[in-house]
């Protein structure tokens, strides 16, 4: 299809699946973004002054919102020709206003948070605009319409939350925000009159989708391996220093070999074998966003392990040192679902393992903790392993 311009907006047989380098360019603003908030993590386990929750709860907003920018990105150029120009042009623009809204996070929720929330609003509003002006209203214009719609509900609140000093003020104007944004992404942007409809709801370039959602995975991980870097580099290389170093990269392997094994491998099959590929595609994105949250949160564990693994063990810690390999198998059971309708024992006995281990580990030091983790994983990945040593190679069968 051509817009009235003479040029080509969505992809086509003849357009490659694979990512782009300007595409593969973006990601590197989402990995300074991650090691951003990584860092905010660290400090609000270590320093004290925010709070342990309050600063968790900051950083998921933070999170969100720059998730629901790289999810909306990598949907459109999954639909879109991503050589077009005006495809291009719009990756520009979310490459410089996720930049500095990277920069903006370390005070996002201070002197920052004007900057953070008129970017992000400018941002999501203005690449609609421009993309529907440039591109004469093709390919579809009601599909520009309805997602403006939820970008300009949400807007105020952003914007109000920026500009305010109260930070529980902000907290909840933005937090509001998140969950319109996300209600809208979910349930593809209903508008009166015109309905919903998802991104990619005509054709979606299942390989070009699956290989970016895998490489934000990588990402994460590769946010993890400069924690650990940074960690270990900056001790004093003591026995225990050591072992923490050795933990926490064993560790970032077996999240690793668990994501992979099957269905990490094979989404662009489940995408092309689902009947609704645009549902899936968009549910796709939400367990992602878990597993990688669970990942740059289990990064904050390594910091915590490898700087201080002997002596008393602060609860909240538990958080990121348990918590994290938690939210990652969560998130991976999720996206198991979605490739083969149902879910692994050896996974679900991996959650409930951490659940009943977390009282225990109040009682053990902060390495010690971080080994029953690994220890956990270790038991699901072997899981894996048994498993498909004895069955023969699956075919995703998505329920939907």
């Amino acid at each position: 299809m051509r817009n009235t311009s003479g040029v080509r907006l969505l992809r086509d047989d003849a357009t490659r699946q694979r990512a782009t380098f300007l595409e593969l360019f973006l990601d590197l603003v989402f990995v300074f973004a991650l090691t951003r908030i990584s860092a905010r993590l660290i400090v609000d386990f270590t320093d004290g002054q925010r709070g342990v929750y309050a600063g968790l709860g900051q950083a998921l907003l933070l999170f969100l919102a720059l998730w629901a920018v790289w999810s909306v990105t990598v949907w459109s150029t999954s639909w879109l020709d991503p050589d077009a120009p005006i495809v291009q042009t719009v990756i520009i623009m979310t490459l410089v206003g996720a930049m500095t809204m990277a920069v903006a996070v370390p005070d996002a929720f201070g002197a920052r948070a004007a900057l953070f929330a008129i970017t992000l609003v400018t941002l999501q509003i203005g690449r609609v605009v421009y993309f529907h002006v440039a591109g004469h209203g093709r390919p579809d214009p009601q599909q520009s319409i309805r997602i403006l719609f939820w970008f300009v509900l949400s807007a105020p609140l952003w914007v109000v939350g920026g500009l305010v000093n109260d930070g529980t003020v902000r907290g909840a104007l933005w937090t509001l925000a998140v969950l319109i944004d996300y209600t809208g992404l979910f349930l593809g942007w209903p508008t009166p009159r015109l309905g919903a409809q998802r991104l990619g709801i005509q054709t979606i370039a299942a390989e070009h989708l699956a290989e970016r959602y895998q490489q934000f995975l990588l990402i994460a991980l590769g946010e993890a391996i400069f924690v650990i870097g940074l960690a270990f580099s900056g001790s004093e290389f003591h026995t225990d220093q050591t072992g923490g170093f050795v933990l926490a990269l064993a560790t970032t392997v077996l999240l690793w070999r668990i994501y992979f094994h099957v269905a990490g491998g094979v989404l662009d099959a489940a995408i092309d074998s689902s009947r609704n590929a645009a549902r899936l595609a968009t549910d796709m994105a939400f367990a992602h966003m878990v597993m990688i949250a669970g990942i740059v949160l289990t990064g904050v564990g390594f910091e915590l392990f490898i700087t201080e693994p002997l002596g008393h063990l602060p609860a909240a810690w538990l958080i990121a040192i348990v918590g994290g390999p938690g939210l990652f198998l969560t998130g991976r059971s999720t996206l198991e679902y979605q490739v083969f309708g149902r879910v692994s024992r050896s996974r679900l006995a991996g959650l409930l393992a951490l659940g009943l281990l977390t009282p225990v580990a109040l009682h053990l030091q902060p390495l010690t903790a971080g080994a029953v983790a690994a220890v956990v994983l270790l038991g699901v990945a072997g899981a894996d392993a048994r498993r498909s040593h004895h069955r023969s190679p699956e075919t995703p069968t998505p329920p939907y």
